[in-house]
């Protein structure tokens, strides 16, 4: 799903000399779609009537910097975080600029105020300081979000807090979930000083369109005699996108994980129909939902293991994972596959936390094998899919770092899927999840078990391709059963493929060797390099469709002709040999 937001805004000058408020909203380029919208209002302190225009720069350049840089900060940064440190930034900057005489001797008041909102996944997250507002309309009832900072007494009426008053800055912070509907609202105390929270309550209930809620906001402002600017900003929900990753490890955190569940029992309008796999830490069960009939696979973590942080934070990560690919670009994708299975949002009231799958029928690449080894087209045909499928998530960012026959699936649609994410590495990938020296020994390249260990890349999923293609045509590893740290296995090259199995065509046989190559750069350096190789050989095998230069029946006859002159040729030379004169 995407993110839809209807806006609507107002700025009224109203009976000041000119407006220094500054409003803006910033939606994310198609590649930062996942950072979410941001947007900001800013009301400049005003200075003497007439006087110079450091509010409104500071309005300007707080509202900017801010819709500017936002989408740039690092991704694992926390949306809270994020506005913090812009804002904190640009709090440094004004109160320098403040603590240098202006051009006229005067000191200078760059001063404002600024509230802003950043609305990613489902959530929203809240920056406030001064006396502009946030307001939340929801189900009818509207909600004051911030406080402010202001201090009103008869002998002093002013700020206690603003951008560039103080060298430290001290920001409100708040957050809380999204539902399709709700609807913000930000406001400069131009609005919300003339009229009561009662009055913009009803204005925001009653204008059910945003560009007109907010002109009628700041028109019911002025008439009721306001001496500000008035402006205010109305953000409508529309639609939600899937959840972030800070969403799905809020549900990891807060949610239950399901006990013991046994065929017939029900979850959340799924109904179990079998137990597929147990690992020790998560369980794979097969379920069909009620309300539709379809399968689908849950995963979830074993009781056990259902309070521990590290392994809900790793869930989270692989649901989150598989949402984001399910946006890939298309032209990355055969036949609009993405070569993942599809895993599905959680269901809003769900009461348990675990991830849902699409369930496909078929069997794992290490069932198909424990059959004998395939044939060349099967095996090319696999490690082709897989190789696409790698390097879509290669694009990502992402490694995959468990390849290996049994998370490899061959679907009864003929597909070839990618299973189990659960220890990939993203760049939003936890501290621990990096530490982790996670994957199957023999599988994993030599690099990893060297001293000190290198970490795994890209190349790692490759070199894993490599040693599955290898087995997958001689039923054999390449370096054997491999324990960790095992590096003596890698002392000298595996025997040939074709040595094993004769079967298989040289070029093949060498394509091979070089994906499972004792040093690193002797190997395929990307997806789509060992991609384009394997395309070459599976188009060696096909029948050409080129016709010959010429056709059979001229062949044959100038090889009779070619005989018929030999034959000529040597009846002279016996003629002559009988005949010479002696």
């Amino acid at each position: 799903m995407r993110f839809e937001l209807d806006t609507g805004l107002s700025s009224l000058q109203g009976k000041r000399a000119r407006n220094e408020d500054f409003v803006g909203v910033q939606a994310p380029a198609a590649h930062e779609v996942e950072r979410g919208w941001v947007a900001a209002l800013a009301d400049g302190v005003s200075g003497a009537e007439g006087g110079n225009n450091d509010g409104l720069m500071a309005a300007q350049t707080s509202v900017m910097s801010l819709l500017r840089d936002f989408h740039g900060v690092p991704a694992d940064w926390d949306t809270s975080v994020a506005l913090d440190r812009l804002l904190g930034h640009q709090n440094a900057w004004l109160a320098s600029h403040n603590r240098r005489p202006g051009p006229d001797g005067q000191p200078r008041e760059a001063l404002t105020t600024l509230t802003a909102v950043a609305l990613r996944g489902r959530r929203y997250a809240l920056a406030h300081v001064g006396d502009s507002r946030a307001w939340l309309l929801r189900d009818g009832q509207c909600l004051l979000l911030t406080q402010d900072h202001r201090m009103e007494r008869r002998d002093f009426a002013g700020l206690t807090r603003a951008l560039g008053l103080d060298d430290a800055l001290r920001l409100d912070h708040s957050a809380g979930e999204l539902k399709v509907g709700d609807r913000l609202l930000l406001t400069s105390d131009g609005v919300h000083g003339s009229l009561s929270a009662r009055q913009i309550g009803e204005l925001l209930r009653n204008t059910p369109v945003a560009q007109v809620a907010a002109d009628a906001l700041t028109a019911a402002a002025l008439a009721a005699g306001s001496h500000d600017n008035a402006t205010a900003l109305v953000l409508d929900i529309k639609d939600l996108a899937d959840p972030g990753l800070t969403d799905l490890a809020a549900l990891g955190r807060t949610l239950p994980s399901p006990g013991p569940l046994g065929v017939g029992a029900t979850l959340d309008g799924y109904q179990i129909t079998a137990l597929v796999a147990d690992n020790g830490v998560h369980r794979l069960l097969q379920a069909r939902e009620v309300a539709t009939g379809r399968l689908v696979a849950l995963k979830m973590l074993r009781p056990g293991r259902a309070d521990d942080p590290e392994e809900r934070a790793m869930l989270a990560h692989e649901i989150w994972l598989g949402l984001r690919l399910a946006e890939a670009p298309r032209h990355r994708r055969r036949g609009g596959e993405s070569g993942f299975v599809r895993v599905h949002a959680p269901a809003d009231g769900a009461t348990h936390f675990y991830a849902v799958f699409d369930w496909h029928g078929g069997q794992t690449l290490e069932q198909l094998l424990a059959k004998g080894p395939l044939d060349t087209a099967q095996a090319l045909a696999m490690a082709s899919s897989v190789s696409r499928s790698l390097s879509l998530l290669h694009a990502a960012g992402v490694i995959h770092r468990d390849i290996k026959p049994g998370n490899l699936h061959l679907g009864d649609d003929g597909q070839w899927r990618v299973l189990d994410l659960g220890v990939a590495l993203s760049p939003r990938a936890s501290a621990a999840m990096r530490e982790l020296h996670a994957g199957t020994p023999s599988y994993i390249n030599p690099e990893q078990w060297a001293d000190p260990p290198q970490a795994a890349d890209p190349g790692s999923d490759l070199f894993a391709l490599g040693v599955t293609l290898y087995q997958s045509l001689t039923g054999r590893l390449p370096y054997g059963e491999i324990e960790p740290y095992q590096l003596a296995r890698y002392r000298r090259e595996p025997a040939s493929v074709s040595r094993l199995q004769p079967s298989v065509p040289m070029p093949l046989d060498r394509l091979v060797m070089k994906a499972v190559a004792r040093e690193a750069k002797l190997r395929f350096e990307t997806a789509d390099e060992l991609l384009m190789a394997l395309e070459r050989l599976a188009a060696r095998d096909q029948p050409t469709s080129i016709k010959s230069s010429r056709p059979p029946r001229d062949a044959a006859l100038s090889w009779q002709i070619a005989f018929g002159i030999s034959a000529l040729l040597n009846f002279l030379l016996i003629a002559w040999l009988l005949f010479l004169p002696r």
